[in-house]
């Protein structure tokens, strides 16, 4: 059984980028832990309601874990470096994940990057031995807006048959409603079914997740 960590920058993230392939995994009985990095500020408008989203949308993956670092959303540049280090590796050091699902290092949204960068330092194998597979996901409204530049392309080299697992992964997403909007919008259920047409047709299936591996050890 694996020990799996997505890390969602922004709540909803997570459904974006490996909705399905999480529920993969809970169905195969892994252990799947949400590590929800940004959260609205107590007197924003709709945090209540966000809150109330998050819980939802916990449950309805199983999660075995739900770790929020609480950081303020947009503003994730504004920390230091080592501080959000040391707010990764904690939960890192709790779960003990033996594969992670990080952000494209590449993603236009400096939160996406500055997380990217963090995480990333607390995978070190002799200080964090038991992570064995590290993934960058697709996000929509974010990975394909990233600059194109070789370095800021994302190339998928891993993909995820998620056919039985499409309805369910729309269905969550649509939780966070404040989130999704119509076509042409990045995250309208339109275009995440688009994109998972089109990386199922990469993979011969109906519906695939696509993923970049960092690193595997065997």
């Amino acid at each position: 059984m694996s020990k799996v960590l997505v890390v969602a920058v922004h709540p909803d993230d997570e459904t974006l980028g490996c909705g399905g392939t999480l529920l993969k995994h809970k169905r195969n009985g892994d252990g799947i832990h949400w590590l929800i990095c940004t959260s609205l500020e107590q007197n924003h408008s709709y945090y209540s309601t966000r809150e109330e989203e998050i819980s939802k949308v916990g449950k309805l993956y199983g999660f075995d874990g739900v770790h929020n670092l609480r950081l303020v959303t947009t503003r994730v540049d504004e920390y230091n470096v080592s501080e959000l280090i040391g707010k990764i590796s904690s939960v890192i050091n709790l779960v003990k994940p033996d594969t992670i699902y990080l952000p494209f290092k590449g993603d236009v949204h400096s939160d996406h990057r500055k997380i990217f960068d963090a995480v990333f330092s607390c995978t070190k194998s002799f200080r964090y031995p038991f992570i064995k597979k590290i993934y960058m996901m697709e996000t929509l409204s974010e990975t394909e807006f990233a600059p194109a530049l070789p370095d800021s392309s994302f190339m998928p080299n891993v993909y995820s048959d998620i056919t039985e697992f499409m309805d369910r992964k729309l269905e969550i997403l649509q939780v966070f409603k404040s989130e999704i909007a119509a076509h042409p919008f990045p995250r309208s259920i339109r275009n995440q079914t688009a994109l998972a047409t089109y990386r199922g047709a990469s993979c011969g299936v109906e519906y695939a997740e696509s993923f970049m591996l960092l690193k595997e050890i065997l």
